[in-house]
């Protein structure tokens, strides 16, 4: 891993999981936890868009397009959610923290090119699935109080497992 790529995976460890350690707090809400789940699902789709324009390997061009797509559809589906539930999500620290951290990543990664960005964005993906997943099984599913919000998030962790197994994949490649 380089030193470019090393940073950026850690701090985004260290964003994510100092994020998702606020959630642990058992005052977290059903409204805060579907405003952590859009900004962490925005995140990925963001730097997805970013890989999109500036990834050289197709692998990586896939995986990008991938994160695009499926983590949409997780907005979607918890945008939807809410508006049946009646409840809008709450920014809270944590989806403030996600966001900042998204935005700090994708200026980080803008500056690279070629097989320098596409090892940094793999690497990237790797460490934040590794962490929002940790988040999702350890956090945010036992703290949320509806069933319905429950299952959708344990749909979402089944889903990202699957990413972070892709990214991982992918990541080989670099080694």
């Amino acid at each position: 891993m380089t030193s470019t790529a090393r940073v950026l995976a850690v701090a985004t460890a260290f964003v994510v999981g100092a994020a998702m350690s606020a959630s642990a707090q058992p005052k977290i809400d059903d409204a805060q936890i579907a405003a952590v789940a859009v900004a962490a699902n925005q995140v990925d789709v963001d730097a997805g868009k970013l890989a999109l324009s500036k990834a050289k390997g197709a692998d990586v061009k896939q995986f990008a397009q991938t994160m695009v797509t499926d983590h949409s559809g997780a907005i979607k589906a918890a945008s939807d959610l809410v508006g049946k539930l009646k409840v809008s999500p709450k920014d809270n620290d944590t989806s403030k923290a996600l966001v900042k951290g998204g935005q700090d990543a994708r200026a980080k990664l803008s500056k690279l090119n070629g097989d320098a960005f596409d090892k940094a964005y793999i690497d990237n993906e790797v460490a934040y699935h590794q962490t929002v997943n940790g988040a999702l099984s350890g956090t945010l599913i036992p703290a949320a109080q509806n069933a319905e919000l429950k299952a959708l998030l344990q749909q979402g962790l089944a889903l990202f497992t699957e990413h972070q197994k892709h990214a991982e994949m992918v990541a080989v490649k670099f080694k």
